[in-house]
């Protein structure tokens, strides 16, 4: 679905660039500036350091004179702002419009802020109006849209950066699309196998009797428990040699322990591990 975010009478640089980011983290790229302070606006410094790499977003955004413009060829237009008290657009919470606009089957009633129109046919566009940082958006703007959007806050503190407000907007129209996938930064671990494990249970069995830990005469149920809690731990071969190093080094200790106190005087130096 086509998506467009308007900034109108945008007054800071800053959160042109703030605004880039959110789209394009959220992979939208339409950016329409109606009107803003500066009409250099996207070279300026500010702007591009705030968009922290958003550039190709910049470089495709369009400054126009009026909102006429700003909205040509599109069907479907979200207010982010108040609602006016004569009349206006309903209210809604940005996941409970969507969810309605898409024809969701999710159930999201306890989002909404008022009660839900019947659905609408689906658009083939959308729009999503933001006011200027110092007076909003005025209220003729606000009157042709079909919703005015309000992100759930505290009741006693709303308020939002402009460049936040893009990002939760853009963020709950993405999940509302389908979203992306999260990318994990680490390669699947490998689990060692069945082998692996027996071997280092045979090891550990051997250093717990060393120590004195277990009596090979009564051992009980203690192997076959750490069996199954090496099980539920899903080792991989690096946690194995570990484990292994782990009861070498317990039945060191213990053979150490054991000699006559001639013959420890006698024996080398261990060398610290890691030198």
């Amino acid at each position: 679905m086509k998506t467009r975010f308007v900034l109108i009478n945008t007054s800071h640089a800053g959160n042109v660039g703030a605004t880039a980011r959110a789209m394009k983290v959220m992979g939208f790229n339409d950016l329409v500036l109606v009107a803003p302070r500066w009409a250099n606006v996207l070279n300026r410094e500010e702007t591009i350091q705030r968009a922290s790499g958003a550039l190709d977003v910049l470089k495709n955004a369009r400054i126009v004179a009026t909102l006429d413009e700003a909205l040509d060829g599109m069907e479907h237009l979200c207010a982010t702002a108040m609602t006016p008290r004569d009349f206006g657009p309903p209210t809604k919470a940005p996941r409970a419009h969507f969810a309605d606009l898409l024809g969701s089957p999710e159930s999201l009633s306890n989002q909404e802020l008022t009660a839900p129109d019947q659905k609408a046919l689906r658009p083939d566009s959308v729009a999503f109006l933001f006011g200027s940082e110092r007076f909003g958006m005025q209220n003729d703007d606000v009157y042709r849209c079909h919703v005015a959007l309000s992100i759930p806050t505290d009741p006693k503190f709303g308020s939002l950066n402009l460049g936040a407000a893009v990002q939760l907007v853009a963020y709950d129209w993405r999940q509302a699309l389908g979203g992306f996938a999260v990318q994990s930064a680490t390669a699947e671990p490998q689990l060692a196998d069945a082998a692996a494990v027996s071997g280092m249970l045979k090891h550990w069995e051997e250093a717990l009797t060393d120590i004195g830990f277990l009596d090979p005469a009564a051992p009980k149920k203690l192997m076959p428990r750490l069996n199954q809690l090496f099980n539920r731990a899903q080792l991989s071969p690096e946690e194995i040699h570990i484990l292994r190093g782990i009861a070498k080094a317990m039945s060191k200790s213990a053979l150490h322990k054991a000699l006559p106190a001639a013959d420890k005087a006698a024996a080398p130096a261990e060398t610290p591990a890691g030198q």
